[in-house]
């Protein structure tokens, strides 16, 4: 399926050397400012050629609003995207050696298999020109989330190969106990993530940015590849957002993930690591939130207080519950609790290679394929935006959801 969200729907369109890619956005809430420059940051952070550790493939990835606003503002009706394929090289996918081989690790033999027909350039949709449509929708929904809930979603690059940026220790098995890194969720941001220090791998740590960009230039030199993992932290979500059984949030975060090109793992909260403590160190006790009256200055004094459920204009319980810790990344049954909801995705190295190797071509005669064309040694980089762009679509459908069913009991209680 090419479309994503139930609530809030994207349905994204285009190959990697067609004219353009782009999607239809249905179920804005319609009164929103937006104009293309809402949504180009991220395209811009997304977009190939950024330096010398990603493909050299030259695509400014300018976003056209062709429907769904006026004047600036979104109408409510269908919203349509694109952006247009400028510099497409098809040819260096022709010949005996690229077309005639399915490259290992790629798409291009399960899609000849199922549709009997594939693009035979730069792997069609399977390919990372698809995420452009999906970073432009989630800069919509990350817009609205933002304005009304003051959600905000930050990714970066925490591995690349063997490098990493919290590696487990005896004392720390999971970064979900870490000290520095619950203070990095505190407060990072992507002005942070992009900072000269950091760039181009996107790691907000000078020192192991160094040494991931090594990493990659290493395999670069090599035509090799390598692949890394990417956190991602959701601050600000409301309590309550998730729909047991099916659609629990960590299961649509997982989903959204794992739709991305050349992902290989997700994990919420203490993750793995986590599997290999007991409860009573695992365990988030709760402890009391009851809001604290305000300073003579005019400043909550209990400013970690969880965010509130939505309640549409409902009056909010003055009671309410936080946990000391998060090893559950702001999820408990599905839904979400109103701590940080944090994650990590790992991305394989990219399949297309320079280097030779021994394979066979789609009639089973052995060979050697040698690909050509421009591929990132490393996708995690670029992959920062794509998370965050997949997180927001998440959360965007979710908080629709619960919003419509609070609107609905609202209706109810007010008729006694």
């Amino acid at each position: 399926m090419s479309t994503f969200g139930r609530a809030f729907r994207v349905t994204t369109y285009g190959e990697s050397h067609c004219p353009s890619v782009g999607c239809i956005i249905d179920g804005c809430p319609p009164g929103m400012k937006l104009t293309e420059a809402d949504i180009q940051p991220q395209l811009t952070r997304r977009r190939p050629g950024q330096s010398a550790l990603t493909t050299p493939r030259d695509e400014k990835d300018r976003v056209q609003i062709q429907s769904g606003t006026e004047s600036g503002i979104t109408l409510g009706t269908p919203i349509g995207l694109m952006v247009k394929n400028e510099d497409q090289r098809p040819h260096d996918y022709k010949g005996d050696t690229m077309a005639g081989f399915p490259r290992p690790s790629h798409a291009d033999y399960t899609y000849q298999e199922k549709y009997g027909v594939r693009a035979s350039s730069g792997g069609g949709r399977s390919s990372a020109r698809e995420t452009i449509a999906r970073v432009a929708s989630g800069a919509i929904a990350e817009k609205y989330l933002s304005l009304v809930h003051g959600v905000e979603i930050v990714a970066f690059v925490s591995s690349v190969g063997n490098e990493e940026l919290f590696p487990p220790t005896s004392t720390h098995p999971t970064p979900s106990t870490n000290p520095i890194f619950l203070k990095l969720l505190d407060t990072i941001t992507r002005e942070e993530v992009d900072h000269p220090d950091y760039l181009p791998v996107r790691c907000p740590n000078k020192e192991a940015a160094i040494r991931m960009s090594d990493k990659i230039a290493e395999f670069r030199d090599k035509k090799d590849s390598i692949g890394g993992t990417v956190t991602c932290v959701i601050r600000n979500c409301p309590v309550g957002i998730g729909e047991p059984c099916f659609d629990k949030i960590e299961a649509c975060l997982a989903q959204g993930m794992l739709s991305i090109p050349a992902t290989k793992g997700f994990e919420i909260g203490s993750g793995f690591g986590g599997c290999a403590v007991p409860g009573s160190l695992n365990n988030d006790a709760f402890v009391s939130s009851v809001p604290v009256a305000p300073s003579q200055s005019g400043v909550d004094a209990s400013p970690n207080a969880p965010p509130e459920p939505i309640t549409n204009g409902a009056k909010p319980r003055s009671n309410r519950l936080k946990t000391k810790t998060n090893n559950s990344g702001g999820v408990q049954g599905g839904i979400s609790n109103g701590a940080h909801i944090y994650f990590r995705v790992g991305f394989k190295p990219p399949a297309t290679i320079g280097q030779a190797q021994n394979t066979v071509d789609f009639e089973g005669k052995e060979g050697v394929l040698e690909a050509k064309g421009r591929h990132d040694p490393c996708v995690v980089p670029r992959a920062v935006a794509i998370v965050e762009a997949m997180a927001a679509l998440v959360v965007m459908d979710a908080v629709m959801t619960q919003s419509s069913r609070q609107s609905m009991r609202d209706a109810l209680q007010d008729r006694g």
